[in-house]
């Protein structure tokens, strides 16, 4: 069986993304949006375990959702109101249910970056 894990890396400050709150949902074929889990990033930017994996892990249309502009504010970073990016989704389909996707998210307060990892 796949499994789906992500991590998130703070480029601005050359950390680890931590504490970032992370939303995964299903996309239906009509566009829908089911909540399949959430969890939140610890000290080395990761979830502690893989964020869809098990019989959960279909073919499909995937978001991943994660709340940096909160991060940021923690950290003391002064964003405008509203933030430029205060929620990062990311859409992303599962082609194959015997595969690890990992999908990693590069952050600072004005960009982000993310591609399939290993």
């Amino acid at each position: 069986m796949g499994y789906l894990t992500t991590h998130v890396l703070d480029s601005a400050h050359g950390c680890p993304g931590s504490e970032i709150p992370v939303a995964l949902y299903r996309i239906g074929n009509e566009g829908s949006r089911e909540l399949i889990n959430h969890a939140t990033t610890n000290n080395d930017g990761r979830c502690d375990q893989p964020v869809l994996e098990g019989e959960g892990f279909i073919k499909g249309v995937y978001e991943l959702i994660f709340s940096v502009g909160d991060y940021y504010r923690r950290r003391g970073v002064e964003l405008p109101e509203p933030a430029f990016l205060d929620e990062v989704v990311l859409r992303f389909g599962i082609a194959d249910e015997a595969e690890h996707y990992h999908v990693p998210l590069l952050i600072s307060p004005y960009s982000y970056s993310t591609y399939r990892g290993s």
